[in-house]
């Protein structure tokens, strides 16, 4: 049986990509928070893209694209660790 080999590098590379991660969800939620301040029910409905400037379009396109691209990550994430767990468990 392998032995798993985690560094003390790998795990702070680890923290700071999460770090990161959370901070361009907070940047982008701030910046959505622009459209909750400017949202005028005459302009269409809540969180359609009628109701929306070109601005606020990109951002919350921009905020999906990163919850996709976090979702990908998981599941790349999930499968490697799957995978080592099962090579060592053999």
């Amino acid at each position: 049986m392998a032995k798993l080999k985690i560094r003390f590098i790998d795990i702070i590379y680890g923290i700071a990509i999460i770090v990161a991660d959370l901070a361009v969800f907070i940047v982008l939620g701030v910046l959505l928070m622009g459209y909750d301040d400017n949202y005028d029910s005459s302009e269409g409905e809540y969180w359609s893209f009628a109701s929306m400037n070109t601005t606020e379009k990109i951002i919350y396109i921009c905020y999906n694209a990163w919850i996709f691209l976090n979702v990908i990550v998981l599941i790349y994430i999930g499968r490697k660790t799957y995978i080592k767990t099962k090579k060592n468990a053999t």
